[in-house]
């Protein structure tokens, strides 16, 4: 037996399905966790010595790499001041400052510990500021565990062939209307058909959480026009885009300004963390100043505020989106070879430093499309670069991520695996 499978076996005794947070059971890949001893770099290597090149990055939080220096430097200087003390820190100033700097929409911004929390306090805010209840999201985007967003939601709830969760009441449910992404008609039907009762639409600009797949033409256009005309306001769900696909986001990209934006993963060089800020009169009707109420023991921690500031800073110092960019189109051109040689039948996206292949023929555009993909084959897929010491994410349903520690050498290294991968489907 393994290391990974004793532990593995261990967790199992203790921990529901042996795991944290469900995707890492493998159960989508009819596979079995391993464990991890370390991660640095662009590489991890499990508790039995196996190394791999790592496309997961905490998924997606770790945009430098594992463990980057200025990040472990940072929060060793800090730590030896104190973990945490509930009472304001000047880094979170800071982390504020520069958030409102860096994504121009957010005029004032609250730190949290997780996505879903900002999500959730998203929600709860947009429904306080309008007195309205009703929601719009989009199927297949994943909004965290939040009750009244687990409705056709994406990532682990997906994976697991439950993209509504038990335990969540159903009047809760009935709040969220969910349609599908990229059907403009639909959510101009839903805004008639629910004449001020729509307290916000939600999105991921960008949807990451049911693989990888992009807005058409002025979609993102129309919510941002359709929140208006009626009175609701638009939030971006950015917890994997924000700060990973441009500096300010995917609303740099598209241009478009969000009334609420959610962040998370890139802004806490890997540790536990979250914020949700948007224009200053929604903000401020936030406790202590306002009616909406919200807080945390661990918003704002020291700890995660100076491994966010020091990865940002350094994102920005060596203009990091330039770099992913280059190192995302040679990771693309290789998987297009690789495609080519082998006359599969796939389907690759590539956004900067996120990518996603599907096992259909496309096109993708939506959470129906994204689940016409040949799940055995993606298992198959999935083991034989794992075999090679390739870690793609363990769910079809997943986006992969490149860091800025990838090497050219460690692209083309992956290229050859994808290449022998594909020959044996």
């Amino acid at each position: 037996m393994t290391k990974s499978s004793d532990l593995f076996s261990r967790a199992q005794k203790r921990i529901p399905g042996g795991v944290n947070s469900p995707v890492r059971a493998f159960r989508n890949v009819d596979g079995e966790p391993f464990f991890i001893d370390r991660a640095v770099g662009s590489k991890i290597w499990d508790v039995d010595g196996r190394e791999y090149i790592d496309y997961v990055g905490s998924w997606g939080a770790a945009i430098l790499g594992h463990a980057p220096k200025i990040v472990s430097d940072a929060l060793t200087e800090v730590a030896r001041r104190g973990f945490t003390s509930g009472i304001p820190n000047p880094l979170e100033v800071e982390m504020a400052e520069l958030i409102c700097e860096w994504v121009p929409s957010i005029k004032k911004v609250r730190m949290v510990s997780s996505g879903t929390e900002a999500a959730m306090s998203c929600i709860r805010l947009a429904r306080g500021f309008t007195g309205r209840d009703k929601i719009i999201k989009f199927d297949g985007c994943y909004h965290g565990h939040v009750d009244a967003l687990l409705v056709k939601a994406g990532s682990g709830a997906l994976t697991h062939g439950q993209p509504d969760s038990a335990g969540v009441p159903k009047d809760f449910a009935g709040l969220t209307i969910s349609l599908p992404f990229n059907d403009v008609e639909l959510v101009r039907k839903a805004f008639r058909d629910n004449e001020q009762q729509i307290a916000a639409v939600i999105v991921e600009p960008i949807p990451a959480n049911a693989g990888l797949y992009f807005p058409k033409e002025n979609f993102l256009e129309t919510l941002r026009d359709e929140c208006s005309k009626h009175g609701a306001l638009l939030i971006f769900d950015e917890v994997i885009t924000g700060f990973r696909v441009a500096r300010g986001g995917a609303q740099q990209l598209f241009g478009i300004k969000p009334d609420l934006t959610a962040l998370g993963k890139v802004m806490g060089g890997g540790l536990p963390v979250g914020a949700f800020g948007g224009r200053a009169e929604i903000m401020d009707q936030l406790s202590p100043d306002g009616p909406v109420y919200q807080a945390g023991t661990l918003s704002g921690n020291p700890l995660a505020m100076a491994a966010g500031l020091a990865q940002l800073r350094e994102l920005e110092r060596i203009d990091a989106w330039n770099l992913l960019e280059k190192t995302g189109a040679q990771f693309e051109a290789l998987v297009r070879d690789a495609i080519a040689r082998a006359r599969a039948n796939l389907t690759f996206h590539r956004r900067s430093s996120m990518f996603c292949l599907f096992f259909t023929g496309g096109p993708v555009v939506d959470l129906a499309t994204a689940r016409t993909s040949d799940l055995k084959m993606f298992g198959k897929f999935f083991h034989g670069c794992l075999q090679h010491g390739i870690y793609f994410a363990p769910s079809q349903f997943e986006t992969g991520f490149i860091s800025t520690a990838h090497s050219a050498e460690e692209i083309e290294q992956t290229g050859a695996v994808l290449r022998q991968a594909f020959a044996s489907l």
